[in-house]
């Protein structure tokens, strides 16, 4: 019986540590420095979690200060950009309570072992949050960033309303600086009179489907309209998305302000996708290697089944040479559990119906697979509460426990891996979604910022320049925070610098970069400031 999780991710953390930035840039003469076309005496920036500075999982102080809203109002503010005021949270723990009871989580930090080894993400324990989600900060405030906003929330009236925070129905986020219980975020914004934003709005209307491993609704195909139905993983339908992303526009643009638009990059080319591996179970593993020959011995009867139900390509098996695929959940596979439970009841007697039904639509992952950065806690780990229903069955301890172990003989559920057919809606959905952007841009006259080109070459090749170098490896790569999704301080950086490039070339802006080696990437122990 294996209880211990199978190991395969190497933590390397030296240079990673965290720092503040630096953010002034020194004017060698005075009037160098001008706004061209733009005014960016107040500026106000829209969308969600990667505008309002979440990362590591939660909302704190630093992450918030280190925005690329909050970076590129310090470079205004060398031609003429007025204040920039946020809704800063309370501490840097990350977590919130409502009427005092915690909420939401305090943030990750990477924890070490006993022996000094970095281990992975850990939710924060050195302090209890002191954000109080009801107390209203009593006004709006130029980054209006809501962590978990779709596009058409910004739209939504009463999304703030903090009696509803409890039962899920409005944002925690937001309720700390809605102006009302009624107002909406767009509303709040246009009540500034912005004559510059910026507008960074749709990953979650993709991402929450995402990371949920697809368990949500595409709405799109489904042809819904109404996004009060939808469900919080659910993909936005893209005539949803067009409608309402004109109509923030229309607002923004009614007084002649002048902005940015951002893309969206692929959410499946970000960490919490790419790092773990379709194929883990490693046999030099001293808890998988010396179970491999049982394994195999036992699926022999499942594999035979399969051959007999013309399924011979879901076949299980694991190498005593290489490193073998995790075996997973696949519910677009044609469910063959009755016909399994009758032909596997000579081989497993009473065990039938329950191995059938763990395997009705099951196989092993393959390439095209992403399993989900939270899989890895899981993967090798005994599933106790089938352990546990199997010994109530009269089970002997010893086979439940080999019919119980998560991505080996249990199957990790499909909640935890996203399958090639779900990226498909997932990538086609963005793709809708962008060129809408992109044509808005064009109408509305507006500066773009092709955010998913730049992402694209992190993702892949990884940007080096001066010293600085962003990856999409996790942990190590500097690119994103812990939680695999979020951008880190550096990564913010980045994206203020490629924001003043385009600003410059559609405004004849001339604006101050920021080094994005004055910013920092993870947090690398408990002290959290």
């Amino acid at each position: 019986m294996m209880k211990k999780n199978i190991k395969y991710l190497a933590i390397l953390v030296l240079g990673l540590v965290a720092c503040e930035p630096e953010f002034d840039n020194p004017i060698d003469e005075v009037g160098v420095y001008s706004s061209g076309e733009a005014d960016f005496s107040t500026y106000v920036a829209l969308g969600n979690s990667l505008t309002a500075g979440y990362a590591d999982n939660a909302l704190y102080i630093t992450g918030q200060e280190n925005s690329y809203p909050n970076i590129l109002s310090q470079q205004f503010a060398f031609a003429g950009g007025g204040e920039f005021t946020q809704p800063l949270m309370s501490d840097n723990t990350g977590g919130a309570l409502l009427g005092g009871t915690q909420i939401l989580d305090n943030r990750f930090v990477l924890a070490f072992d006993e022996e000094g080894n970095a281990v992975g993400p850990a939710i924060y324990a050195g302090a209890t949050p002191t954000t109080e989600i009801s107390a209203n900060l009593g006004g709006s405030f130029n980054n209006m960033g809501v962590p978990g906003a779709k596009s058409f929330h910004l739209a939504a009236a009463g999304y703030g309303n903090v009696s509803l925070v409890a039962d899920g129905l409005s944002n925690p986020y937001y309720a700390r600086f809605a102006s009302s219980g009624t107002s909406s975020v767009i509303e709040d914004a246009l009540a500034q009179n912005p004559t510059f934003f910026s507008l960074w709005i749709g990953n979650n209307d993709i991402l929450g489907y995402a990371t949920s491993g697809g368990t949500g609704v595409n709405q799109d195909t489904e042809g819904n309209l109404d996004p009060t139905t939808y469900g919080g993983n659910d993909i936005t339908n893209t005539d949803v998305f067009a409608a309402t992303y004109n109509g923030l526009l229309e607002a923004l643009t009614a007084n002649g302000a002048k902005g940015v638009v951002l893309n969206l990059p692929s959410v499946t080319s970000i960490p919490f996708f790419t790092t773990v591996p379709y194929a883990p179970l490693s046999p030099a593993d001293p808890n998988f290697g010396p179970q491999i020959p049982t394994l195999n011995e036992t699926y022999a009867g499942l594999n035979a089944a399969f051959a007999f139900l013309g399924v011979g390509d879901r076949a299980i098996e694991f190498s005593t040479t290489e490193a073998s695929p995790v075996v997973i959940v696949d519910e677009s596979l044609t469910d063959i559990t009755d016909g399994l439970s009758a032909v596997l009841a000579g081989t497993f007697g009473a065990l039938a119906p329950i191995i059938a039904a763990q395997f009705g639509q099951a196989r092993q992952a393959t390439e095209d697979d992403l399993l989900l950065l939270t899989s890895s806690s899981l993967i090798g780990q005994l599933d106790t509460d089938r352990f546990a229903e199997l010994v109530a069955l009269n089970v002997p301890e010893e086979t439940a426990g080999q019919f119980s172990v998560i991505g080996v003989s249990l199957p990790l559920g499909d909640e935890y891996v996203l399958l090639p057919e779900e990226q498909s809606e997932i990538e086609n959905a963005r793709n809708v979604y962008n060129a809408t952007i992109e044509a808005l841009a064009g109408v509305y006259d507006l500066a773009f910022y092709d955010a998913a080109a730049d992402l694209e070459q992190v993702a892949t090749t990884g940007y080096f320049s001066g010293g600085a170098s962003l990856t999409s490896d996790f942990v190590t790569g500097g690119a994103f925070s812990l939680d695999g999704v979020h951008p880190t301080p550096r990564a913010h950086a980045f994206t203020a610098n490629a924001i003043l490039d385009v600003i410059e070339r559609k405004y004849e802006t001339v604006l101050p970069r920021v080094d994005i080696l004055d910013y920092g990437t993870i947090t690398v122990n408990d002290e959290v400031n």
